[in-house]
């Protein structure tokens, strides 16, 4: 049952990312990776969230290891960058990986903190 709330929730999850990547996308449109970026980050946010909720077992498995595992992506986050470098971006490369990283870790501590008052 458990890999079936993961497969489901990875389902909804990459389908998420591709159409609110695609519409970030057209709303802002830029060679920044700015649909990735918002994507990661609000993931983090959510896990964090998960977490400070203290949400296990079945839930946990359908929305923090499935959808938020398939809507977040490191790997187009790393093909991102190593586009952005090959096409001598460097500057935007590293503010994408400066900005990720602080945004996806102040994000999920955010989340985290609001999950845990939440409970109280």
């Amino acid at each position: 049952m458990i890999l079936m709330a993961i497969a489901a929730g990875g389902f909804l999850g990459a389908v998420s990312r591709f159409v609110i990547g695609n519409a970030v996308k057209r709303r802002f449109p830029s060679s920044f990776p700015v649909g990735t970026l918002s994507i990661n980050v609000a993931g983090s946010f959510l896990l964090g969230m998960l977490l400070g909720l203290g949400i296990e077992g079945g839930p946990y498995a359908f929305f923090g290891i499935g959808f938020l595992g398939a809507f977040t992506t490191y790997s187009t986050f790393m093909v991102e960058v190593w586009r952005l470098e090959i096409l001598g971006k460097r500057r935007r490369a590293v503010l994408y990986l400066a900005w990720s990283y602080a945004g996806g870790l102040s994000s999920a501590f955010l989340g985290l903190a609001a999950g845990i008052n939440l409970l109280n």
